[in-house]
């Protein structure tokens, strides 16, 4: 890549960022359209061996790095070393949208079948493409539809095993780092809200219209429906708001809130 010039490496970049593919494969499906973008999408998409191409012996590697010594699952602390490994935070949301890709049960563990599967999915088989990868990961958040589906998958993966709902601090906690990316203004209003008024788990029917009210309804409330099917959490949430006095770019004054 290093021989390649600027225009090249720009174009080689973003072709790696829209498909996913290694930057090997992005080169071939570059160099054989010309350096044509379009044609190269073109070819890449009219490839199948170009997409997604795993070997399974490297996967076995992959999985044997990080499962447990006792048990046939990766846990923490296999997580944790595969997250030093791809230089990526524990915390960062791209390990949600990992767990995603894998379809894990449960947070903070992977099967042999959701690793292996997910990673092939991806197209991923050594730590260099897991580390190509994490960009493409990135911008699936900003896919309105790809993201919905990692909001409403987040509820199933975090909660308890054998809990209906989520936890109250858990919801939190992933309440803020999934907003983070959409950047909802009255998130930390809300999780006030829930810890003064509720401090109950969250149930699904929530965590899912909670997305859905945040796109739909202006920070402001001016097109709130009070008539509309929203959850009544959601609808005492907005009473909240109206009664600590909501302005127009959804701030409240913190100094006189009501508990």
């Amino acid at each position: 890549m290093h021989k390649l010039g600027r225009g090249h490496r720009d174009k080689l970049q973003q072709f790696v960022t829209i498909t996913g593919a290694s930057e090997k494969v992005a080169l071939q499906a570059l160099k054989a359209s010309d350096w044509h973008l379009e044609g190269a999408f073109d070819y890449f998409y009219s490839q199948p061996q170009l997409r997604n191409v795993t070997d399974s012996r490297h996967l076995e590697e992959l999985y044997n790095r990080y499962k447990d010594q006792y048990v046939d699952m990766i846990f923490v602390d296999g997580i944790t070393l595969l997250c030093n490994d791809i230089q990526v935070d524990p915390q960062d949301i791209v390990m949600l949208v990992l767990s995603w890709h894998m379809k894990a049960g449960t947070m903070c563990e992977f099967s042999k079948k959701e690793f292996i599967e997910g990673l092939q999915s991806l197209g991923v088989d050594s730590l260099e493409k897991f580390r190509e990868k994490i960009p493409y990961m990135r911008s699936e958040l900003k896919d309105e539809q790809k993201f919905r589906e990692i909001y409403n998958f987040a509820f199933g993966w975090a909660k308890e095993k054998g809990q209906k709902s989520l936890a109250l601090d858990t919801a939190i906690g992933m309440w803020q780092l999934l907003f983070a990316e959409k950047q909802w203004p009255l998130v930390d209003h809300w999780c006030q809200f829930l810890q003064a008024r509720h401090n109950k788990a969250i149930p699904r029917d929530t965590w899912s219209q909670l997305l859905e009210f945040a796109k739909t309804v202006s920070s402001n409330l001016t097109d709130y429906d009070a008539e509309g099917a929203w959850p009544y959490l959601i609808d005492e949430f907005v009473d909240y708001l109206n009664e600590n006095g909501v302005d127009q770019h959804g701030q409240i004054n913190d100094s006189s809130l009501k508990q």
